[in-house]
């Protein structure tokens, strides 16, 4: 078993909150307060890279927010976003990291 962590931002709005991690694109998570979106963000991350596992394609790798800052062109926080890393345990059956 191997763990990686995930850079999760957390995007506040009038009535919820949504979630989402740079280096997994299309996983996202909602909820009605910061601590609810972030436990069901960890949900849906663990969903999301087991997926890959079962589609035996690698997971992709985690960077961490000064990695995003420096190279990633896309990724543009609002200032008001706050970030939180979780750490999610991959099952052995998991592949590697991507490497890219």
């Amino acid at each position: 078993m191997s763990a990686q962590s995930y850079l999760i931002v957390i995007e506040r709005g009038p009535r919820n909150c949504s979630a989402y991690s740079p280096d997994v694109p299309g996983c996202a998570a909602t909820g009605a307060t910061v601590e609810q979106t972030l436990a069901r963000m960890q949900r849906a991350l663990l969903a999301h890279l087991r997926g890959f596992a079962e589609d035996g394609e690698p997971v992709p790798r985690a960077r961490g927010l000064p990695w995003h800052l420096r190279n990633s062109r896309d990724f543009q926080p609002a200032s008001d976003d706050l970030f939180t890393q979780v750490t999610i345990e991959l099952p052995a059956a998991v592949p590697a990291p991507a490497v890219a």
